[in-house]
């Protein structure tokens, strides 16, 4: 389980988090959404460790390993394909160049890039280039994946694409999720929980349970998948009424 603990977070002026308490359990699949510049990815970097809380804590399991990919998909340009996913492993201890290229070998199947381990990222669509962000970030069977916007960059058909292979990533690595996204629909698919935040400060507002069991394109047809995507929306317009009555 992670433990977010009365988390706060103050940059010069700006007091970007207020307080939050979120607990996420082993294997579960999180989704924060909230206005721009409310904190999400400020709270998705302190729960990795990138960034340091003004007050509260973050608790995670000692032995417990992590991984982050980011909006941008962040790939070394003078590398290949293969080599960027190599690059963690050359970075940790104990792997031979033999068992760097299998496991970049089988992760790379594993994301759909098997035949391109010799491009180099200039040569990858967008789609491509997060497949192989994904890739890279998952080589060392992370027990947790946080992810910042990912798929923002990329075509609503890829987009969806992406959120399917994710999903399947997921089941298959049964590992911990939490993603930041503006976009519901998404938070929807993927999540077993939705978090909503309000604007800065950021503050958790409601935690939404998401009942569905199978994602595939039905779900995306039905009913209850489009009333929980309008419940969320509705939860994130709610602070808009607030702060200006006279437009609503």
């Amino acid at each position: 389980m992670i433990s977010v603990l009365n988390v706060t977070k103050h940059f010069d002026e700006v007091h970007a988090l207020s307080e939050v308490d979120l607990d996420i359990a082993t294997g579960e699949f999180i989704t924060i959404v909230g206005p721009s510049g409310c904190g999400k990815s400020t709270l998705l970097r302190i729960i990795a460790g990138l960034i340091n809380s003004t007050e509260g804590s973050v608790n995670k399991p000692d032995t417990s390993m992590g991984a982050f990919v980011f909006q941008d998909a962040a790939l070394l340009p003078w590398r290949n394909v293969q080599k960027n996913v190599e690059l963690l492993m050359e970075l940790e201890s104990g792997f031979s160049k033999s068992e760097r290229a299998m496991k970049a070998h089988d992760v790379l199947n594993q994301v759909g890039l098997e035949g391109f381990e010799k491009s180099y990222p200039h040569q990858l669509s967008g789609g491509m280039k997060m497949r192989l962000s994904l890739a890279r970030s998952l080589v060392l069977k992370p027990d947790y994946l946080l992810l910042d916007e990912p798929l923002s960059a990329v075509d609503e058909l890829t987009r969806e694409v992406l959120q399917e292979e994710i999903h399947t990533l997921w089941k298959e690595e049964k590992f911990t999720s939490i993603l930041v996204t503006h976009n519901v629909t998404e938070a929807v698919y993927l999540s077993n929980r939705v978090v909503v935040m309000s604007p800065r400060p950021g503050k958790i507002t409601h935690i939404v349970d998401i009942p569905f069991k199978k994602r595939d394109q039905k779900l995306r047809s039905s009913t209850k998948f489009h009333k929980l995507i309008g419940d969320i929306s509705g939860k994130l317009r709610t602070w808009k009424r607030k702060k200006y009555p006279h437009q609503f």
